[in-house]
C-alpha cells in the first residue's frame, strides 16, 4: 500500500481513535467519581446527569444545524451519525416489532467502564443520546432498550416519534337510564 504524505493507514487511524475514546471514558470517570466523592453519591450523581445533558444537548444542536443545512427535516431517519466510524465498528441497524433501532455489539467507552468497575458511573453518560435526540428534535423520544453497562449482551436504542391519535368518532350522549 503507498502511504501518501500526511495519509496513515486505516488501522493506524482506528488505534489513535480509540485512544482519544479510552480518554474520554477515562475523563467521564474521573469527573464522575470525583465529584461522587466531593459531594455524595445523590447530589454528584445529579451533577453528573446535568452536566451529561447540558454535553448531549451542545451535541444534538449541532447535529440538527447540519440536518437543517442540508434542506432535510429534522427526522429521525435525517440524524446525522455523531459518532466515529473508526471507534463503533461493530453495529448495525436492526428492526424489532416492527421498530427501527441501532444496536452496538461493542462500545469502547461501555469497556473502560467496566474494566474500571464503574459500569454504574459510565451508564451515566449513556444519557448523553436522550439529550442529544432532544435538542435535535423535542418531538422525538430516545430509549435505550438494551445496555451492556445495565448487563446486557450489546447496546440498542430506539428513536420513537410521537404517534399520531387516529381521529375519534364523536362521543355517543349518554343512554337514558331505564328504570
Amino acid at each position: 500500500m503507498c502511504r501518501k504524505e500526511g495519509w496513515i493507514p486505516r488501522e493506524e487511524a482506528k488505534q489513535q481513535v480509540l485512544s482519544l475514546i479510552h480518554r474520554l471514558a477515562l475523563l467521564h470517570y474521573c469527573f464522575s467519581r470525583t465529584l461522587v466523592e466531593e459531594v455524595g453519591k445523590k447530589e454528584g450523581k445529579k451533577i453528573i446527569h446535568k452536566a451529561i445533558a447540558l454535553y448531549g444537548n451542545e451535541v444534538g444542536k449541532k447535529v440538527k444545524q447540519r440536518t437543517l443545512a442540508q434542506g432535510l427535516p429534522t427526522l429521525a431517519e435525517n440524524f446525522q451519525d455523531d459518532l466515529p466510524s473508526l471507534g463503533w465498528e461493530d453495529r448495525e441497524k436492526v428492526e424489532v416489532q416492527g421498530e427501527k433501532r441501532a444496536r452496538v455489539y461493542a462500545c469502547p467507552l461501555a469497556q473502560v467502564w467496566k474494566g474500571l468497575g464503574a459500569a454504574e458511573l459510565g451508564r451515566i453518560y449513556c444519557f448523553v443520546d436522550q439529550a442529544k435526540y432532544a435538542a435535535y428534535n423535542p418531538e422525538l423520544t430516545c430509549v435505550h432498550t438494551k445496555n451492556v453497562l445495565n448487563g446486557d449482551p450489546y447496546c440498542e436504542l430506539a428513536v420513537r416519534a410521537p404517534k399520531t391519535t387516529p381521529s375519534r368518532s364523536p362521543k355517543r350522549p349518554p343512554r337514558a337510564s331505564r328504570k
